[in-house]
């Protein structure tokens, strides 16, 4: 992940855009958390959303210090107290600290976006498909294979935009994953699809939470309408990532 985060940083575009990201220790939680009031604490090589930690500092609370890991809460009333028991909470794997986002909100829940980037056949990039990911009334990760909903993104935003502001913002998109893809491909060359993870804050800024590269292209079944998944599949197909179904011949 600090890899590709790199990447998006050698960009001064994308660098507006990439949430603070510092490799995990006690020091680094302390400062982000004084700087920030809201981290995750990730797994470098995680996936699915497994193993995030939403930790927040609250400055007035009687315990200002808590952490959600799953569907589950703790509070605590020291920086010391809390961290002795994220240690023990995180599992043995490489972890990184993000600043955290205060993703925009549809019914009380928090939702992202994921941004599907791909070559089309003639080589060049292309934003194909854009879904969002509704998280679990309960949890803090959007993730599918985590209790999220993947939706349309349209219906997201409408409590926060018109449908022609939402047209605007979703071309605005579409081009920021034509910049996040020739960045990637300066570090990654033969890259052929990217799966861009965005929230977006109460201003209408997207952040660029993560950028996959290779993502499940499968999740855009789940939109009404089928030409969306259609044309990702064919892409997909075109370079190579998915085999062709063969269609069964009858017998004369």
């Amino acid at each position: 992940k600090l890899a590709k985060t790199n990447a998006l940083l050698a960009n001064p575009e994308l660098k507006k855009l990439v949430p603070a990201t510092r490799p995990f220790s006690k020091q680094t939680v302390k400062e982000m958390l004084g700087q920030f009031g809201l981290v995750y604490v990730k797994p470098v090589n995680g996936t699915f959303g497994q193993g995030v930690i939403r930790v927040e500092y609250r400055k007035n609370l009687a315990n200002p210090y808590r952490f959600q890991t799953g569907i589950r809460k703790y509070r605590f009333p020291d920086f010391e107290t809390m961290y002795t028991h994220l240690l023990k909470v995180r599992s043995k794997k490489a972890y990184l600290v993000q600043q955290g986002i205060e993703m925009l909100k549809y019914r009380k829940r928090l939702f992202d976006l994921r941004l599907m980037v791909q070559k089309n056949p003639s080589g060049k990039w292309e934003s194909t498909g854009l879904i969002g990911r509704l998280a679990h009334p309960r949890k803090i990760v959007t993730n599918y294979h985590n209790g999220g909903t993947p939706m349309s993104p349209e219906v997201l935003f409408s409590p926060h935009m018109t449908p022609s502001d939402f047209a605007a913002f979703r071309k605005k998109l579409d081009t920021l994953g034509l910049t996040i893809a020739a960045a990637m491909e300066k570090r990654f060359p033969g890259v052929k699809e990217l799966g861009v993870d965005l929230a977006v804050d109460a201003r209408r800024k997207p952040w660029i939470l993560e950028v996959n590269t290779k993502p499940d292209p499968y999740i855009f079944r789940k939109l009404k309408n089928p030409s969306v998944y259609r044309k990702i599949y064919r892409y997909c197909v075109a370079y190579g990532r998915i085999r062709p179904k063969r269609r069964l011949r009858r017998a004369g």
